[in-house]
């Protein structure tokens, strides 16, 4: 892996700038360190920069850190304008729900999961209970913590660090790479694991799927650590999407890049692929959003729901959580 440098380390290749929709617009590399910090809350913070980049440099890791100083200079006040439903809802998570965090283990859904796939949560909910597995509904925090919202986003781990220690539980399953890749090195004394290690443990799950390809989310592009689970699941190997950015919905950037954001999986559509697998509930369902109907969470078809993406109803399947 690359030693990951600053933006001061750029040299204007522009590797990143030819790789990024977002930067392109502005003609500007990771390194333009004056204009990003204007623009830290229209990148998408999908780590294409890092990919590419010869020198090294972590560009999430820059952005992130302008918009913390962002909001520091505002006294922890978060002013920006646009995410007002985003803060009220994931600050303190209006739809938090621990009623059902029994034993030792429990699943972690997110947020958007049980929001578009309403049915296969229900199956996986009911599946794993047999086995003395319990269910809490809470966002991980990742939100809050890419808008900038440092001293929120910490304490936000430590209430979900809380809730898991007063339950004692010892292994929490997650279905969402973003809150499996944000909590697994923030919460401590407990296993994390994904959802496909579980089932597979348990032998539950269709492990025969056709391969297809596969639209790897953003936290999972480099290490593919998720990926190499779940290739366990098809008759074959999976074949990422090359040609696709990010979904549109990274780094909350789409409040000010709508158009770019609807651009990213416009190229997914037009691409005519018979299938794409997705293993994020909030990538798979902005693609159906934007008209790629082709995207199919692949849990749907391990447990052998075939669920589509509830766009419609999506908000009001999350309020449903609540009361679980």
């Amino acid at each position: 892996m690359k030693n990951k440098k600053s933006a001061e380390a750029c040299t204007h290749c522009h590797a990143c700038q030819e790789q990024c929709e977002f930067l392109k617009k502005y003609g500007i590399d990771i390194g333009d360190t004056e204009q990003l910090e204007e623009l830290a809350y229209h990148c998408f913070i999908c780590g294409k920069c890092t990919e590419v980049c010869p020198e090294g440099i972590d560009g999430r890791a820059y952005i992130l850190e302008l918009r913390r100083k962002q909001v520091e200079k505002s006294g922890g006040t978060f002013e920006k304008k646009g995410y007002g439903m985003l803060v009220k809802e994931k600050r303190d998570y209006i739809y938090r729900n621990y009623r059902h965090a029994h034993g030792k283990s429990i699943l972690f859904p997110g947020c958007n999961f049980p929001s578009f796939y309403p049915k296969t949560t229900r199956k996986i909910v009911n599946e794993l209970k047999k086995y003395g597995i319990g269910v809490a509904y809470d966002c991980c925090g990742k939100p809050i913590a890419e808008l900038g919202m440092e001293s929120d986003e910490k304490r936000i781990i430590s209430r979900i660090q809380s809730e898991l220690s007063e339950r004692k539980i010892r292994e929490v399953i997650m279905l969402c790479p973003n809150c499996y890749d944000f909590l697994k090195p923030k919460l401590a004394d407990v296993k994390i694991i994904s959802i496909y290690e579980k089932l597979e443990e348990l032998g539950i799950g269709n492990k025969n799927l056709i391969p297809e390809k596969v639209f790897l989310p953003c936290p999972d592009r480099e290490k593919r650590e998720l990926l190499k689970v779940i290739e366990r699941y098809t008759a074959g190997g999976l074949t990422p999407v090359e040609n696709v950015q990010c979904c549109g919905l990274g780094g909350c950037a789409s409040v000010k890049e709508p158009e770019l954001a609807k651009g990213m999986g416009a190229v997914l559509k037009d691409a005519g692929e018979r299938k794409v697998y997705s293993y994020c509930a909030s990538c798979a369902g902005n693609l159906n959003r934007n008209g790629c109907k082709n995207v199919t969470h692949i849990l749907t078809e391990i447990m052998e729901t075939y669920e589509k993406a509830d766009i419609g109803k999506s908000m009001v399947n999350r309020i449903k959580t609540k009361f679980m």
